[in-house]
């Protein structure tokens, strides 16, 4: 029996021009260069797509499965749906227990969302240690997460209207 080819990363995630697309980007702006830096990743991800980004600032990462929400609410409503989305923001651990609160509560949150209403997200909020750790995940030039995070979302994107 032969065995099975290892997943490729680009499997739904290249082939599929996503021109005219709507992608919701939900940011929290707790750590302003950090958030400046994950949404110029994201922004040009979504840009050589061929999609058009919206965004939304908040002012944590709590904040974002609602303000999600909302919008996606609100565009619907407006018969301007999103077609994905990607959440952006940094959460460093301190010395109290909120850490895990807001990085797990937000995480939740957002994948509860993704699932229920069947909304392609990729979930770039940083978990780190250190404000070093979160600049190597962040920098365009170095992890690139807010690119990532698109990437993602475009993916799911992609596999949606693939098997849609």
């Amino acid at each position: 029996m032969a065995s099975p080819r290892p997943p490729r990363a680009s499997d739904a995630a290249d082939t599929m021009p996503l021109a005219g697309e709507r992608v919701l980007v939900v940011e929290a702006r707790f750590y302003d260069d950090i958030a400046d830096e994950l949404l110029a990743g994201a922004l040009a991800a979504i840009k050589a797509a061929g999609a058009q980004a919206e965004v939304i600032s908040m002012p944590g990462a709590l904040e974002i499965p609602v303000a999600t929400a909302i919008a996606l609410d609100a565009a619907l409503a407006a018969g301007r749906p999103y077609d994905a989305v990607v959440a952006l923001g940094c959460v460093v651990r301190g010395e109290t227990y909120h850490f895990e609160v807001v990085a797990g509560e937000s995480s939740r949150a957002l994948m509860d969302l993704a699932v229920a209403r069947k909304v392609p997200l990729g979930n770039g909020i940083l978990t780190v240690e250190t404000d070093e750790q979160a600049w190597v995940r962040a920098r365009v030039s170095e992890g690139n997460k807010g690119a990532g995070a698109a990437e993602a979302a475009l993916a799911l994107l992609r596999l949606k209207r693939q098997v849609g």
